[in-house]
């Protein structure tokens, strides 16, 4: 029959629209306020910390509508945002400085629907609320960084061409090269003229001394080049983190700003996006006593540390290999089931390490960990914002044997650390320290109205094509009725299984898209119409309208979509949120217009013979 589809088509509309369904379904289930509780590097979570938890909402009065326990944090989910504000201040005083506590708000998806992975969509920091930070890159640091690079860099210039020098050393803002003799110094002077361009030599004043200075362009591309490693640093952290649709943006010459919508763990995405880590690889100085270095006494060409247990250690200033050589590093388990990262070098790195290991075999080798911390506290009543550094010895070891490209590092408190030290590493190492100058949790109350507005301008626009399409194509409109219905449904499905950030303008693809679906039904009704007013039986004209009026919808709609791709391809934050709405809309409506609509009109009217078709 013409009218008809077979089995296995049917059984696959319906199938869709079924699946359609259950994965649209977790978003009615909305989110519960949660506080989360996650450990630091050196604490873990147990049983204890949860029980304390319980034993002080309870002495608050607090209500907890469920406590899950995972390992690494600890989610106590709650009944309102009252509860959720009292319960993070107290428990942020009864737990104490070895955790941190932020307010979430976490899925209340069903077990069984999280079990076949349906999960809710996100919303935008404009509708749900999430976390944005203004990043400030210390610029001075990366000058500085870059004036500490060469002098490694001029050491091993002449020591290349067997250069005598008494010393080289970073003075003020400048490189202070100590020559031996005249010739070493007039020497020294063509090799770096020739070597380092971006330097501007002059003569010390001293006797054969040189000083070289980064010049004024080099220090502005130095600027350049460490704000954009930077950015792209951290838009690595935020894959690593596993934040839908991101914010990324510069603003100003030292700025950047980060928004993560919809962010699940906002105690670690600060922790990841704030923390400035690395590593240095130092020999350790084994010729002077450390405990007159811990007196006080200097050290020429060494520099005191600790290790985690407190002990001093003396360590040569002369760094092997620093963390911006790193180009790999993954977390495990040594041969003693110890944690353990992984690290594998750059070509340059691996020179380095090499000569390092084949100069020093039977010597002690350090790892240094470094970390740049900002912390907000309260002095005075009032917010002071605190720069801490952190550097302490994770590992000392005596080098074996040679090792160049890849090896590992151990002496880590735990599993936990090594997947977090491996994270950071592996998305790169920072070109400059950043800090938090900005932090802002964005909550849901905030959009609110955005959410209501936007909910509206959908069920407004829903209705009045309902009600048009009901009222001047009769039953036919009726069925492209049902079918945007589904068209809706079908999108809300696929934006959560792609676990996409609907934002506002994501709405507004979502409004457009509505009344483009339609489109499609109206030029098949009135292909139908025409047919049947040119003397064609209702089962011909029903053939032919869908039959002749694809190739229409299929041009007007293939038009539309690379539209919606270029705008995804060029445009960034809620321009890329429109077109994905939009480009789901329109694979949609072609799916629910033509088949979804043919065969609820095949079941209507396809084993009748009607002399008139209700249009």
């Amino acid at each position: 029959m013409q009218n008809s589809f077979p089995l296995w088509k049917n059984l696959f509309i319906v199938l869709v629209l079924g699946l359609g369904l259950l994965y649209a379904l977790p978003n009615i289930y909305g989110d519960d306020p949660s506080v989360q509780i996650s450990s630091t590097r050196s604490t873990q979570l147990n049983e204890d910390q949860r029980d304390l938890i319980e034993k002080t909402l309870s002495a608050q009065g607090i209500t907890a509508k469920a406590i899950e326990f995972s390992g690494d944090r600890i989610l106590v989910r709650l009944e309102n945002l009252d509860d959720q504000i009292k319960a993070a201040d107290y428990l942020k005083v009864a737990l104490g400085r070895g955790f941190t506590t932020a307010l979430n708000l976490a899925p209340a998806t069903p077990a069984w629907l999280r079990a076949i992975a349906a999960e809710p969509m996100y919303l935008g920091l404009d509708l749900r609320g999430g976390v944005h930070f203004l990043l400030e890159v210390d610029m001075d640091a990366a000058v500085k960084q870059a004036e500490e690079r060469y002098v490694g860099d001029i050491r091993g210039a002449l020591r290349a061409e067997k250069i005598r020098y008494a010393s080289i050393a970073k003075v003020n803002d400048f490189v202070q090269v100590k020559l031996k003799s005249e010739v070493d110094a007039a020497n020294a002077k063509a090799v770096l003229g020739t070597e380092f361009r971006n330097l501007k030599l002059s003569d010390g004043k001293e006797l054969f001394v040189i000083e070289a200075r980064i010049s004024i362009d080099e220090k502005t591309q130095i600027k350049k080049f460490a704000l954009a490693q930077n950015m792209t640093t951290l838009r690595n952290r935020v894959n690593e983190l596993g934040v839908a649709e991101p914010i990324i943006q510069q603003q100003g010459d030292a700025r950047i700003v980060v928004q993560l919508p919809g962010v699940q763990d906002t105690t670690r995405a600060k922790e990841i996006l704030g923390a400035t880590a690395s590593l240095e690889f130092r020999m350790v100085d084994v010729k002077h006593d450390v405990q007159l270095a811990a007196k006080g006494k200097q050290t020429i060409g060494s520099r005191l540390y600790h290790e985690r247990n407190g002990q001093p250690i003396l360590l040569k200033r002369q760094i092997i290999v620093t963390g911006d050589q790193i180009v790999d590093a993954s977390s495990g388990l040594d041969q003693n089931n110890s944690a353990a990262v992984y690290i594998t070098l750059d070509g340059i790195g691996a020179k380095k390490m090499g000569r390092t290991t084949r100069d020093n075999i039977g010597k002690p080798m350090a790892v240094v960990f470094i970390e740049n911390k900002v912390e907000t506290r309260i002095a005075n009543g009032k917010k002071v914002r605190h720069k801490e550094k952190l550097e302490e010895v994770i590992n000392v070891a005596t080098i074996q044997g040679v090792f160049s490209k890849r090896f590992q590092i151990t002496g880590l408190d735990s599993t936990t650390e090594a997947r977090n030290l491996a994270l950071l590493l592996r998305a790169g190492a920072l070109a400059a320290p950043i800090e938090i100058v900005e932090e802002r949790t964005v909550g849901p109350s905030l959009g609110q109205d955005n959410i209501d507005q936007g909910t509206l301008s959908v069920m407004v626009g829903f209705a009045l094509v309902l009600v048009f399409m009901a009222f001047y194509y009769k039953v036919f409109g009726l069925v492209a009725n049902v079918a945007l219905a589904f068209n809706l449904i079908i999108i809300v499905a696929l934006l959560s299984m792609i676990q996409a950030t609907l934002t506002l303008p994501g709405i507004a693809g979502i409004v457009l898209t509505v009344g483009m679906a339609v489109d499609a039904n109206v030029l098949i009704f009135e292909r139908i119409r025409e047919e049947l007013r040119n003397g064609n039986s209702p089962q011909a004209s029903i053939y032919a309208g869908y039959e002749k009026a694809f190739g229409t919808i299929f041009d007007a709609n293939i038009t539309t979509l690379l539209v919606a791709l270029v705008l995804f391809g060029f445009g960034t934050g809620p321009i890329k949120g429109f077109a994905v709405t939009l480009s789901l809309g329109i694979m949609t409506s072609m799916f629910t217009a033509i088949m979804g609509t043919r065969m609820m009109i095949n079941l209507i009217y396809g084993k009748q013979r009607v002399k008139r078709l209700s249009l």
